[in-house]
């Protein structure tokens, strides 16, 4: 008889890629939160370059001293004592959170893990013999959480607390006095903090707020260029703590999962850096401009409302069609519409009565989309 491991049987692939195996070529995607850009020209001309020069072999653990201390140096400004010791580059934000999740969870330890939430957080405590202890993030909150749910459900066994703003899929972020108190309540209950912040280049009207510098050291900041530099296909990110010791926890974590990052991908990497640093910024601004566009329009609908979103490229509207949950919905919207959105129940069961829409396509596509959602909303509400 064959049989898999408990941890193995537990965890189901997520409702955003089942969906997205569902759609046909002439589907409005609003999908998968991915950019559709490339990556600078340079950075492409430098990785080419890379491998050229034999840049094609294993590198250190915690990757390409250059790379980390340019990483190190653009975060200064919060944290002054920064250095290459406090970074460790990773196969992706996905890997750096595998990473943390491995270094601080025994059995039977839990996490503060916010829903909705990015798919991959609960089953990465699982993974690593813990429990995810999920909080909530409200709609009528605006998706920050509240100290007194928090301080509800911490316990003994919690050990860490993961924040993620901007969010994936709300698109919520927070003020400096909504950052300090959820620092404080770490604090409190000495607690790790891991940071999700992956979205912090991608941040419209404001500007980012960070838990790094925030007075407390016991925190894992989780970075990737996928988002800021539309690398996603390189899965390259990072990881950087003040706490030196953590980090040497860390690194040890990523010798076993991984072993290194890509060689020639780092030197590729740091010249986006150094030399297109402006190019997340052009990015955001053509973001914005849809995120304005599929707002307004998801906020003139009948039965849908819709926070417009300060950070990332997700909208997360309430949409209400009597008789459908949020899954029956977005199928019956992607067989009657073709259009592709991801059920709210893919991020937890608190996003029942949700959909979330990456607005990662142009704005021709947005407004063609729209077009398809409202005709079946109305189609479905028989008018």
């Amino acid at each position: 008889m064959v049989k898999f491991s408990e941890r193995a049987n537990s965890i189901q692939p997520t409702g955003v890629r089942r969906m997205f195996d569902m759609a046909g070529d002439d589907t409005v995607q609003f999908g998968l939160g991915e950019p559709d850009f490339q990556p600078p020209k340079i950075a492409i001309e430098a990785f080419t370059k890379a491998m050229q020069d034999g840049k094609n072999k294993y590198t250190t653990t915690a990757g390409l001293p250059e790379l980390r201390d340019k990483i190190a140096e653009s975060w200064t400004h919060l944290s002054p004592n920064l250095n290459k010791s406090n970074v460790c580059i990773t196969m992706s934000g996905t890997n750096a959170l595998l990473d943390v999740f491995l270094a601080i969870v025994d059995p039977g330890d839990n996490v503060l893990i916010p829903e909705p939430y990015f798919p991959l957080y609960p089953p990465d405590v699982v993974i690593c013999g813990g429990e995810p202890n999920l909080y909530p993030c409200n709609f009528e909150d605006g998706f920050i959480p509240r100290v007194e749910d928090l301080e509800k459900l911490v316990n003994e066994k919690t050990v860490a607390i993961l924040y993620n703003f901007p969010s994936n899929p709300t698109g919520a972020t927070v003020s400096m006095e909504q950052r300090d108190q959820l620092v404080d309540f770490a604090v409190r209950n000495d607690l790790w903090i891991i940071s999700d912040e992956v979205y912090d280049r991608i941040i419209y009207n404001e500007v980012h707020v960070s838990f790094l510098g925030a007075g407390h050291d016991k925190l894992f900041l989780i970075n990737s260029f996928s988002k800021t530099f539309a690398m996603t296909g390189w899965r390259i990110g990072y990881i950087i703590s003040p706490d030196e010791d953590a980090m040497v926890q860390i690194n040890k974590m990523q010798y076993y999962v991984t072993a290194c990052s890509n060689d020639a991908m780092q030197y590729a990497v740091l010249s986006a850096l150094e030399n297109a640093s402006d190019y997340p910024d052009m990015m955001r601004d053509e973001f914005k401009s849809r995120r304005d566009l599929i707002c307004m329009r998801l906020n003139a609908m009948p039965g849908v409302t819709c926070h417009v979103p300060q950070g990332a490229f997700y909208v997360f509207p309430k949409v209400e069609v009597e008789g459908y949950n949020s899954k029956q919905l977005a199928l019956k919207i992607l067989e009657l519409g073709g259009v592709l959105c991801s059920p709210g129940t893919a991020f937890g069961k608190a996003g029942e009565g949700h959909l979330r829409f990456a607005y990662t396509i142009d704005r021709a596509d947005i407004t063609d989309g729209m077009d398809r959602l409202e005709e079946v909303l109305s189609q479905l509400r028989g008018e």
